[in-house]
């Protein structure tokens, strides 16, 4: 274990998105080291199963169905948060839509889609939950995306959510550092195993294996890493971090297209282009 097992004892968080995946992961990291967690999703089997198994690690732990674009759902679901587990000192905003479409064919419905449940759910999130935030202390921490900073052709929808979510980590650490509240942004790279990469990636030929070879670390990311990079920043290790978007993803971000030409360091110093001077 990487982080000692207590850093979150006593600690209530609640994670949007913390149904499957990378947020769930999240989710039972921070139960792992001692936070009580509620997990909210649209769907409530999924929130059901997700309480279970966080119970199953010994915590306190509830699910809150309800639909992150939905500011009074939302409110609610936070309002019970602090009534069942306390004051809330984590909280993370990780709900996301995606599919893949040209402008061209795209339409206003499904644009605003997903404006709505990354951008506006982020604000959503966010906003309900200042009244229950501990303060000093709170740390708040949104999942955007390399697309908010990479323009990536099929993802109109997605770089503008994303680029709005970073605004808005930066924006609320500036109007509630005074208060002792922390605001921060995992940008994750591709994760093996993940929605994304299943249902979105997937279906298009070739395009999976352009992506790995295209990232410096040469190797998928794991939910783990996401996870293991949400407890820092949730921990007292980060407290004096906030306004960051920290990059998790294996140099995808800084990548150049030709590295998905070199598997190696050896293949790239054998380029014709690398002579020695």
């Amino acid at each position: 274990m990487t982080f000692a097992p207590n850093i979150l004892a006593g600690k209530v968080a609640y994670v949007a998105g913390g149904t499957r995946g990378m947020n769930l992961a999240i989710g039972k990291r921070y139960a792992e080291h001692g936070a009580s967690v509620a997990v909210m999703s649209r769907n409530p089997e999924r929130c059901a199963a997700a309480e279970e198994a966080l119970l199953a690690l010994g915590v306190k732990a509830i699910g809150v169905p309800c639909d992150a674009r939905d500011y009074d759902a939302v409110a609610a679901s936070l309002a019970r948060t602090a009534d069942e587990l306390g004051p809330i000192d984590l909280v993370v905003s990780g709900q996301a839509g995606n599919f893949y479409a040209p402008v061209s064919t795209m339409t206003n419905k499904g644009f605003q889609t997903v404006i709505d449940i990354d951008l506006v759910g982020t604000f959503n999130v966010f906003k309900a939950s200042l009244e229950h935030l501990t303060r000093p202390g709170a740390s708040l921490l949104a999942i955007t995306a390399p697309e908010a900073v990479r323009p990536l052709h099929f993802q109109a929808h997605v770089c503008a959510a994303k680029a709005g979510v970073n605004q808005l980590i930066r924006v609320l650490a500036q109007e509630w550092g005074p208060a002792g509240i922390r605001v921060n942004g995992i940008s994750p790279g591709p994760i093996q195993g993940s929605w994304g990469m299943e249902n979105v990636a997937s279906p298009t030929a070739g395009l999976v294996e352009m992506i790995r070879r295209a990232v410096p670390l040469k190797r998928w990311g794991t939910e783990g890493d996401i996870a293991d990079a949400a407890l820092f920043l949730a921990s007292d290790a980060a407290k004096w971090i906030t306004g960051t978007i920290l990059e998790v993803d294996g140099g995808i971000t800084v990548a150049s297209p030709e590295m998905a030409h070199f598997d190696s360091l050896e293949a790239l110093e054998k380029d014709p282009r690398a002579r020695r001077q």
